[in-house]
């Protein structure tokens, strides 16, 4: 009996989204030639087994990796970059999750789990001086003050101009 691995592929990839991560893993894993595939399901593939190994195996390295190469693959699929930054969080790495939010956002500012997940940092108001760095210590202590006057933003709030360009996405390869 042949099997077909664009319905293996398929499969593993709704486990995965349905949150049956073990059996997803296990299907994705079974495809070894990918040349036959679409490059629409490489890429999911690649997202899916990133996340599911840093998220279920704690391979983080390996995870951020294969996200990062789904990207690559398939630059215009907001599902990569929601992968891709669920496994930076799971590394740690905060800021580079928020910009790839950002970039997936670019492409699809309606993409729900991106949504979300930007929702849950909320936004950053300008800079105080803005050419000054946020990090000077005159801009700090001015946006200290803001916030203490007019309190936090609210987290439904997405500055529609930080969205507007989508910063270059450095990945490894």
């Amino acid at each position: 009996m042949k099997v077909n691995m664009a319905e293996v592929a398929s499969m593993g990839i709704n486990l995965c989204r349905e949150g049956s991560w073990d059996e997803g893993l296990f299907c994705l894993g079974q495809i070894k030639d990918t040349s036959a595939l679409d490059t629409g399901v490489i890429g999911k593939i690649y997202s899916y087994s990133g996340y599911g190994i840093a998220f279920r195996q704690n391979k983080i390295r390996e995870g951020i990796e294969l996200c990062e190469r789904a990207v690559r693959v398939e630059f215009y699929e907001p599902e990569n970059y929601f992968n891709l930054a669920r496994t930076q969080l799971l590394a740690g790495k905060k800021r580079a999750a928020i910009r790839t939010i950002k970039n997936g956002l670019h492409i699809d500012p309606d993409h729900t789990e991106l949504k979300k997940l930007h929702n849950e940092f909320g936004s950053r108001r300008p800079n105080v001086v803005p050419f000054l760095k946020r990090e000077h210590p005159l801009n700090a202590y001015l946006g200290r003050l803001r916030h203490q006057l007019l309190g936090p933003l609210p987290p439904a709030v997405i500055d529609d101009k930080q969205l507007s360009k989508p910063d270059v996405i450095e990945v490894a390869g």
